[in-house]
């Protein structure tokens, strides 16, 4: 329960400091499972996910890779969905997660696919 809890408050350490320097930016959100990674770029002020990529996407079914791989197959997914909408500047959200290993990969690709944050 103690883990929980630290988890959360880590979470919201990091959502607190994106909110201060976020001016309006939509967020990239990630979140981590021990099998998957999703992705998905959300509107606060309106409370809308825009655009979402995960491994369980269909179109990345087909690889199957797992890891670094696959995260960054999902920040390119992402961030491709995200151009095709007009989305340049975003703010990245890596949640309790530490900046890397998957997470890394996924907002490396993210910006290799022309997201800006």
């Amino acid at each position: 329960m103690a883990s929980r809890k630290k988890k959360m408050f880590r979470a919201m350490r990091v959502r607190r400091r994106i909110k201060i320097r976020a001016n309006g930016r939509l967020r990239l959100s990630v979140y981590r499972s021990n099998k998957n990674i999703y992705a998905q770029i959300i509107d606060d002020m309106r409370g809308y996910t825009l655009v979402s990529a995960s491994t369980l996407d269909p179109s990345l079914k087909s690889f199957l890779s797992r890891g670094s791989a696959a995260a960054s197959l999902v920040g390119k997914l992402v961030a491709e969905r995200a151009m095709s909408l007009g989305i340049k500047d975003v703010v990245f959200d890596r949640g309790a997660y530490i900046y890397h290993g998957r997470i890394r990969a996924l907002a490396e690709a993210a910006r290799t696919g022309g997201l800006i944050f």
